[in-house]
Parts: structure tokens; sequence; C-alpha cells
């Protein structure tokens, strides 16, 4: 990347960066992934229980494991979702600023992501 200052980087998404929202969220995979993260929501109220009540650590343990892989499968659902439309719309623009945006985003994000 360049020197040029964190001020003057163009946004991946094309946002002055003060309200990104994604370029476009298919219908199906934004449906799939409210609910995901929704029987997410209640499998960590029964992790939370599980504690309460003392149960078996091993058993919590295996739970919590669900619980982390059902967060990657909505994680892959939005970076599928991202790449198909954000990704693709930033790097096809006609702004050499905004690709590379997106490039350092994309590497940041298999950084952050990968091997969790």
């Amino acid at each position: 990347m360049d020197s040029t200052s964190p001020s003057t980087v163009a946004c991946a998404c094309g946002s002055d960066g003060t309200n990104r929202k994604a370029v476009a969220v298919d219908p199906d995979i934004k449906r799939a992934v409210l609910n995901r993260l929704r029987r997410i929501e209640g499998q960590l109220r029964g992790l939370q229980r599980m504690v309460e009540e003392e149960r078996y650590c091993a058993d919590i343990l295996m739970q919590m494991s669900s619980v982390q892989e059902a967060l990657r499968g909505a994680g892959r659902a939005l970076l599928r979702n991202h790449l198909a439309h954000c990704a693709t719309e930033a790097i096809r623009s006609d702004d050499p600023g905004r690709a590379e945006a997106m490039y350092d985003e994309l590497v940041d994000l298999m950084y952050k992501t990968a091997g969790r």
C-alpha cells in the first residue's frame, strides 16, 4: 500500500466511512443468516443456563464448539455475499483507490478469520 494518509484512502464500499452499507445483500442469504443468528442466540442462552446450573464442563465445551461452528457458518454466508456484491463492485469500479482498498480489506479479513 502507498503512503497515502488514512483520511485520503478510498473506502472499499465507496462511502465516506461514516455510514457503511453493503452494496447489495442477497435476500436468501440475509434470511438464512438472521435465522442462524436467532438459533445461535438461543444456544447462547442455553449455555448460560448450563453454567448457572453447574453442568458438566465437557458438555458445556461441546455446546460452545457448536455455537462457534454456527457462527463460522453465518460468517461464510456473509463473506460469500461480500465477495459477490461489495468486493466485485469495488474491484470492477473505475476508481483504483476503491479497488486497492478492497484488496487490503480482503487480505485483512483473511488474516483475521483464517484458522479460527
